[in-house]
């Protein structure tokens, strides 16, 4: 089950949309969170968190796909 926060459905679809392998880093700016190490680890924590769920996969350390049918 996905997290009821709003961000989370962000950066699924964000995941979604872009249709390649991506990583915090690149969610930032869509997400319009400037390019500070703070917002890419706490984007990273969530992509973590995700994962954990068996939403998106995690293709290599820090490198997600597209959430799982």
């Amino acid at each position: 089950m996905v997290p009821d926060h709003p961000v989370y459905q962000q950066i699924l679809a964000l995941v979604t949309g872009i249709g390649q392998p991506t990583r915090a880093r690149d969610l930032c700016l869509p997400l319009d969170l400037p390019l500070e190490r703070e917002n890419i680890e706490n984007t990273r924590a969530k992509l973590k968190r995700l994962v954990s769920l068996g939403i998106p996969a995690e293709t290599e350390p820090g490198l997600l796909t597209q959430p799982r049918p």
